[in-house]
């Protein structure tokens, strides 16, 4: 008995703390690499689609502009001659047909006279009486009361523009109601900034600087095959979407033509059928990724990147 308890139970006590320690050493230095191996997917993330559905679509293009007065350019003479009178001054403000320049003509000798074509303002004025006037000479130089809006395009939205309409509607933020604009036309300048431009109606009182919204109608549709923008690859007037071949197959690339676009959806001409089951997104599109905003509870707000599913 005293064997027992002096000699047999320390060393079993003994034992069994060096078991406990090697267990802790093991598992806090020497991990089972087995679990840690990373496990696959049971199955693999499901690309999404949509069904090709009937719809109405509305292609209009807001565009922020401003009012702007048209270019000044010069006024020439018709005939060779010595100036006689001179009737306005730089800065004079005239009317069309108003009486400019009068020329005494050579050959045959005649008075002529030079008058505004059109309304505006009087600057450099080249000639002064008893100055010789030559055919295709400038007289001066006549800033038009026209005025006109110019709206920046950006270059995305160009393919929207291919069947621009003739007029547009204009909005002045505080100003008269909205109003049409014509001779609508898109141009391009030489650094590739892309505007579109049309003409204010004499009738009404605008102001250059003024800040304009312009709004562009470039078609309509109802009762159209439609489809998410954000499925095509191409958009103007042709493109190509991936349609669901069914369990594991892979999607069929299929061409398609395509009608009006309002940035969001887009007409489906040719090429697809109603309840056909095609890729939301084009093959290598980033996924959009939604973003939540919260009150921060300070009269501001914080947002936060989400998940897309």
């Amino acid at each position: 008995m005293i064997v027992w308890r002096r000699v047999i139970v320390p060393v079993l006590f003994v034992l069994v703390l060096g078991a406990a320690a090697l267990a802790l050493m093991k598992i806090a230095f020497l991990p089972d690499t087995a679990s840690a191996e990373p496990t696959g997917p049971s199955a693999g993330v499901a690309e999404p689609v949509v069904a090709v559905a009937r719809g109405s679509l509305v292609n209009e293009l807001e565009l922020d502009g401003s009012i702007a007065r048209d270019d000044a350019y010069p006024v020439r003479s018709a005939t060779d001659g010595v100036v006689t009178a001179v009737h306005v001054a730089d800065g004079d403000t005239v009317q069309q047909g108003q009486l400019l320049v009068t020329v005494k003509q050579n050959d045959p000798v005649r008075t002529v006279t030079i008058v505004a074509p059109e309304a505006g303002e009087i600057s450099e004025l080249a000639l002064m009486k008893g100055q010789a006037s030559s055919i295709g000479g400038e007289v001066l130089t006549l800033t038009p009361a026209r005025h006109h809006v110019l709206a920046t395009v950006e270059p995305a939205q160009l393919y929207r523009l291919v069947n621009t309409p003739s007029e547009a509607t204009v909005t002045i933020n505080g100003g008269p109601a909205p109003f049409a604009c014509t001779g609508v036309r898109v141009q391009i300048a030489e650094d590739g900034t892309a505007s579109v431009r049309c003409a204010v109606p004499a009738d009404q009182t605008v102001f250059a600087g003024l800040p304009v919204s312009l709004a562009l109608a470039l078609g309509k549709v109802d009762d159209a095959l439609v489809v998410p923008v954000t499925a095509v690859k191409g958009g103007a007037g042709s493109g190509v979407v991936w349609v669901e071949a069914g369990e594991g197959g892979e999607p069929e690339e299929r061409k398609v033509t395509l009608g009006v676009n309002d940035g969001e959806q887009v007409e489906v001409l040719d090429g697809l059928a109603e309840g056909d089951s095609i890729r939301q997104f084009v093959p290598g599109f980033a996924v959009p990724v939604q973003e939540q905003c919260y009150d921060d509870g300070a009269g501001g707000e914080f947002c936060e990147t989400g998940t897309s599913w």
